[in-house]
């Protein structure tokens, strides 16, 4: 039997969001970020992860949410993705991690197709996990800009 993909579940506001464990390098305490000047909003700045310098973005500002400040809860997921030229090292800031996890059925559901303006395209797939909905994130997509940003400087 194939090995079940399994995923990071994190929330942010009251949705529950889930990434590949693949791409999760570890999960950190909230710590200072340094603010990087005329940033875009949903880049918080840089951290320090033994002696790396890791860019730091808001998954709640990136997803459209409103900001939100930091609590107990508040993690850094350090990820590793695959950039177009080479592997691109990213903090993402949720408010809360939950758990590693399968979900309950190993195949996602796509999007929905409600409207030609919203395309979803930094949604890999909806799964469920104890009932709920989990939007599963195309890292990748929803994180592609950041990489282009960081090229050009």
């Amino acid at each position: 039997m194939a090995e079940r993909a399994q995923y990071v579940t994190l929330g942010v506001a009251d949705e529950l969001f889930a990434a590949p464990v693949e791409k999760v390098q570890e999960i950190l305490d909230m710590r200072p970020i340094a603010r990087l000047p005329q940033a875009p909003e949903t880049l918080l700045g840089m951290i320090d992860v033994r002696g790396q310098g890791i860019p730091v973005v808001d998954l709640r500002l990136t997803l459209g949410l409103p900001a939100a400040p930091d609590t107990e809860n508040t993690r850094i997921i350090v990820l590793a993705l695959a950039g177009q030229d080479a592997d691109l090292r990213l903090g993402l800031r949720a408010d809360r991690v939950f758990e590693v996890t399968i979900l309950d059925d190993d195949a996602l559901d796509p999007p929905p197709a409600v409207s030609g303006t919203w395309s979803g395209h930094c949604i890999a797939g909806i799964g469920r996990r104890n009932g709920r909905f989990v939007t599963v994130l195309d890292l990748e997509r929803l994180l592609g800009s950041f990489e282009d940003a960081s090229r050009a400087a």
